[in-house]
């Protein structure tokens, strides 16, 4: 059975007294609650997000009376036009942020014609997180290694109806050129020894047959680990940049909700303020003592580049649930 919320609870979820909430039912009617045996509202979970909606509106200053007709939808986008407007702003106060470069793309090479139309299905390869450039797909190793004499590579798909024990021996035999890549394989049967030999060797495996969702979760993971940015002792992001928001505001931010089950804005909220702390932290042991210095002055830097990419991150979720960010700081 689905959770239901009395109005007691869900006044505090809100952070709003009781009695406005008693108010707003009573006047518009703006949900589908129940009543108890005891004659107490019961709010199911949909009826919480729409009153949390509801709620940052007309903290934004929407009057409760021009909302109260729309539905969940147009909620989503009046609070929508605010989180674009101010991320609109931010980047024209921002220019060098705007002119980032993007990330490459993802060399890939595939071996196997019918991998290769798998992977060109809508939402296979979209969900990686960065673009995909895919060479071939090729029929064999050696004719990949041919085909990409001379050619940039990031790593190497392929595959394999049935695995054997010297099944790497062989490729690199008749692909030397692939031998130093990250190598991902789909494979149909193998015996337990050949997989562990592989994946000792560093090789990802997943086993077909799958449905799509499970490949593009594997290969997101993949990419990630198998990613030459990822070996980058250098933190990613700007490590100078100063920060957008202070703890009061990132603290405001945690505490608004627009769902009873997602916990997201306020989980990065969170991070970020951790972040930052410990990026305060190492800027001072960096001074501290001359022997750790250099240490202290690499992890501040990756410190203030994760933050940065946090920060990036927390426009993004309150782009998605419809939430306005905090006025920068700075």
């Amino acid at each position: 059975m689905a959770p239901q919320y009395r109005s007691g609870a869900v006044a505090r979820m809100l952070r709003m007294p009781v009695a406005t909430l008693r108010v707003w039912e009573r006047r518009y009617g703006l949900t589908q609650a129940t009543l108890s045996p005891s004659g107490q509202r019961l709010y199911a979970a949909d009826d919480v997000r729409r009153l949390a909606l509801l709620k940052q509106l007309t903290d934004l200053g929407h009057a409760i009376g021009s909302l109260a007709a729309l539905d969940m939808a147009q909620l989503q986008r009046v609070a929508s036009t605010h989180a674009h407007t101010l991320a609109s702003t931010q980047a024209r106060r921002r220019p060098e942020a705007a002119a980032a470069p993007r990330a490459p793309a993802w060399r890939l090479a595939v071996v196997g014609t019918s991998l290769g139309a798998r992977l060109r299905r809508p939402g296979v390869l979209r969900p990686l997180g960065r673009p995909v450039t895919m060479l071939g797909p090729f029929t064999d190793a050696a004719q990949a290694a041919a085909a990409l004499q001379g050619r940039s590579v990031d790593a190497v798909l392929l595959h394999e109806p049935a695995l054997h024990a010297g099944w790497l021996s062989a490729l690199e035999a008749s692909a030397p050129a692939l031998a130093a890549l990250p190598k991902a394989v789909l494979f149909g049967f193998a015996a337990d020894a050949a997989c562990e030999s592989l994946a000792a060797a560093g090789v990802a495996l997943l086993r077909e047959p799958q449905p799509d969702v499970v490949l593009s979760q594997w290969l997101r993971g993949w990419a990630i680990g198998s990613s030459p940015a990822d070996t980058d002792p250098e933190p990613a992001g700007d490590a100078t940049a100063p920060r957008r928001w202070d703890d009061a505001a990132l603290a405001d931010f945690a505490g608004l909700s627009t769902t009873v089950a997602c916990e997201c804005p306020r989980h990065v909220a969170e991070l970020l303020i951790q972040l930052s702390h410990f990026e305060a932290y190492s800027a001072q042991c960096e001074h501290r003592s001359p022997e750790d210095a250099e240490l202290h002055a690499y992890l501040r830097r990756v410190a203030a580049g994760s933050r940065a990419r946090f920060e990036a991150a927390l426009e993004q979720v309150a782009l998605h649930e419809g939430l306005l960010l905090p006025a920068p700081s700075h």
